[in-house]
């Protein structure tokens, strides 16, 4: 699941230090995540309703009862945040635009005061971004442009749930919501891979706790067969992703690594449509994702992702003890950028740590 960081009301305070450059961006971002929360009301007003959809009502019940889980039992914040609703009338929250070299997987980053350097920009509009996309592009980038669920303010504002994804599977809408409040527990600026490495450990690891708890068969083995493909898709993108790695660092010229490139994407989409066939059963729910897969896709896995297993062998280090493991977490994350990710790459992965 991606999701983008903003700053709720914080945003307001950085358009006024950020550069005219930026203001039009800025000013969108506020008045676009003001008209959200604005359309959101309390959960109970809607279940007050009694010509509410009965569809409807079952999931906001059940997101109350993971509110109250996520406080308990995983010692996220203990606010507002999810416990009103909004329908958006649209897919997504917000649009992100990602942005990388056409021979190089360091992705174009942005930067603004209170956030930090940030590897996306979003918008509330798909056309703006779309547009935004294509200057990107003209500038010599390969760009991604993807629909977002969902966003954390990071507790500037109380983040409701929404239309876009309430209707998750159950695993998935725990996953969704722990990951959001994971941002608002911590968040260290400066270092997306860090950060969204963080709260997708946080969320999966939660939802298979609340899952082993209070799902029933069905939704346990839905989830499983879910994280059983996402393993299946990153170790597949893994391994081109450092193959694309070492062919840009490499020192062949220009033209032989673009055809070297081209080569190896399209044996990436061949060993994926292989994979489907023969672990998935035709399961075709990444198809898109390798249709645009590029640069900017390469570098957005990698943001969300590199980090994972090293969160979840310190959960397991710390004796699960959620307590230790966010106090680890903040004292990794509070060192130099350097020694952060050293401390990270030396954690020892246990093969609970990649459930």
């Amino acid at each position: 699941m991606w999701a983008w960081l903003a700053t709720g009301a914080g945003t307001l305070a950085i358009s006024l230090l950020a550069g005219c450059a930026d203001v039009a961006y800025l000013g969108q971002s506020v008045s676009g995540h003001l008209r959200l929360i604005s359309a959101a009301r309390p959960v109970d007003e809607w279940l007050a309703e009694p010509d509410l959809k009965a569809g409807l009502r079952d999931r906001l019940q059940l997101s109350q009862r993971m509110r109250d889980f996520a406080v308990s039992e995983l010692h996220l914040p203990d606010n507002g945040s999810y416990r009103a609703y909004a329908d958006l009338h649209r897919e997504a929250a917000v649009w992100n635009v990602v942005a990388a070299p056409e021979l190089s997987l360091a992705p174009r980053t942005w930067c603004y005061p209170v956030m930090g350097c940030v590897a996306y920009r979003g918008y509330f509009n798909e056309a703006t971004a779309q547009d935004f996309g294509r200057q990107l592009g003209a500038q010599g980038n390969e760009v991604l442009v993807y629909p977002v669920p969902a966003y954390s303010s990071l507790g500037w504002t109380r983040d409701p749930l929404l239309n876009t994804f309430i209707t998750y599977p159950d695993g998935a809408l725990a996953e969704m919501m722990f990951h959001e409040l994971a941002h608002q527990r911590m968040y260290i600026g400066g270092d997306t891979g860090f950060d969204e490495s963080f709260a997708t450990a946080v969320g999966e690891i939660g939802a298979r706790l609340w899952l082993d708890r209070f799902g029933d068969e069905k939704a346990r083995a839905q989830y499983e067969k879910s994280r059983e493909r996402s393993r299946d898709f990153r170790a597949l993108t893994d391994g081109y992703r450092h193959r694309l790695l070492d062919l840009y660092a490499s020192k062949d010229d220009d033209e032989h690594k673009r055809r070297a490139k081209a080569e190896l994407m399209a044996a990436l989409r061949s060993d994926y449509a292989r994979m489907k066939v023969e672990k998935w059963a035709g399961y075709n729910g990444f198809d898109r994702w390798f249709e645009e897969a590029n640069n900017a896709s390469f570098a957005l896995l990698a943001t969300y992702t590199s980090r994972v297993p090293a969160f979840k062998s310190i959960y397991e280090r710390e004796g699960r003890d959620w307590e230790r493991f966010y106090a680890e977490a903040k004292r990794i994350g509070a060192l130099p950028p350097a020694e952060r990710q050293a401390a990270l790459d030396a954690e020892a992965i246990s093969p609970s740590a990649t459930r």
